[in-house]
């Protein structure tokens, strides 16, 4: 005798809207989705992140994460977002749940006027587990 496991209550509450495939719960967001969000807020909701990469890093007494992101920002209003972002940086309060950003520094920044303002800027920062 075959169980028909499809049939059961638990597996049809276990599918999606329509009833084909089984419904899947959201991904939790990773440090690095936290640090992106971070970074949007404080440029004020401008820029988009082109590159972001994160290697582990560990010392003796400390392990974490080393992000290397790049964000563009097109339009004036943006371009003077990202200038902002680049001044409040270093100094910034992060308040990412289990990590502390030990180092964030700003690698480099460059501008184009035409056609419109760009301002593309390489970030990079630390984060340690803070477990």
């Amino acid at each position: 005798m075959f169980a028909d496991f499809a049939a059961t209550p638990d597996a049809a509450a276990k599918r999606d809207a329509h009833g084909d495939r089984p419904a899947r719960r959201a991904a939790r967001p990773t440090v690095g989705d936290r640090l992106e969000h971070s970074l949007k807020a404080l440029a004020e909701g401008h820029g988009q992140v082109v590159i972001h990469r994160e290697i582990p890093w560990a010392s003796i007494t400390f392990c974490g994460t080393r992000h290397t992101i790049s964000i563009c920002f097109s339009g004036i209003a943006a371009v003077e977002a990202g200038d902002r972002l680049i001044a409040l940086l270093p100094d910034h309060e992060f308040a990412i749940p289990g990590q502390l950003v030990a180092d964030a520094q700003v690698l480099g920044a460059d501008h184009a006027l035409l056609p419109e303002p760009v301002l593309r800027v390489e970030l990079e920062l630390l984060l340690l587990d803070d477990h």
